[in-house]
């Protein structure tokens, strides 16, 4: 007689995958222009460049914004010499930017002032001083490299907020003589 065994099993299996994501994100960026114009008007040289907000501008935009207290800034702009020895990097502050070394060849008494219009409404929202350019009326032969954002008007001085730095675009550094005048306009954006 044969006996016949019988197994029977049932599997289900069944699996459920979701991603939420949401949010919003901001992105900030800046860049530098410069104009370099001659004793006789005529234009030299013009360059630009992209900047790197370091660590400690970022920290006081956060601050001072989301604070809610009331905030007077006034900025300047400062030059720095030849990109074989300045190379800034995100941890430069005002009180120590190993990245780069300010260079002063211009008679102004300070910094030139940084004076900023209303910014845009739209996406992304951009502000600028491209109305009124921060002038310096260089006084010796000096080879720039780049600019930065600072609070501070006092040549080479190291207290204040550094907001942000940037090297020269390629072909890099450039020359200034006495005489010229180099105009420099910086254009910040925040977008979505």
């Amino acid at each position: 007689m044969n006996i016949e065994k019988l197994h029977g099993e049932d599997v289900v299996s069944s699996a459920l995958t979701r991603t939420i994501t949401s949010g919003d994100s901001a992105r900030a960026h800046g860049e530098y222009e410069l104009q370099c114009i001659d004793k006789d008007g005529n234009v030299k040289w013009t360059m630009g460049g992209k900047n790197l907000v370091v660590n400690e501008g970022l920290q006081d935009m956060n601050t001072k914004y989301f604070t809610g207290s009331t905030y007077t800034a006034y900025w300047y702009i400062g030059l720095y010499g030849a990109a074989a020895s300045n190379d800034p990097t995100a941890n430069d502050t005002a009180a120590l930017h190993p990245g780069f070394t300010e260079i002063v060849p211009y008679s102004n008494a300070t910094r030139p002032a940084c004076t900023f219009g209303t910014a845009t409404t739209a996406d992304p929202s951009v502000i600028t001083n491209s109305l009124n350019k921060a002038a310096f009326n260089i006084n010796a032969t000096a080879t720039v490299g780049g600019a930065f954002l600072i609070s501070n008007n006092t040549k080479s001085g190291t207290t204040g907020v550094l907001f942000s730095a940037s090297d020269f675009q390629a072909p890099g550094d450039r020359v200034v003589a006495s005489g010229d005048v180099l105009n420099v306009t910086y254009t910040f954006s925040l977008d979505a």
